[in-house]
């Protein structure tokens, strides 16, 4: 498990290690979520690189006889 710091302007530096793993960009923007105790940085995508990520899925709604 990797350790950061949090510095005195409460900045975080994202280890090497990660930022290559990850592909991680100056300047990339992250969404960040509170769960309890712990806090997640969710990149963002971009919306033109989305495109077709859903190809294939199947889009049939199985639906309780009562309900037709």
């Amino acid at each position: 498990m990797i350790t950061v710091t949090v510095s005195s302007k409460y900045q975080v530096v994202i280890p090497k290690e990660i930022r290559e793993k990850l592909h991680i960009k100056v300047g990339q923007k992250f969404q960040i979520l509170h769960y309890g105790d712990r806090i997640e940085f969710l990149p963002r995508k971009n919306i033109k690189r989305m495109r077709g990520f859903l190809k294939g899925i199947d889009t049939e709604i199985v639906r309780e006889e009562d309900r037709l």
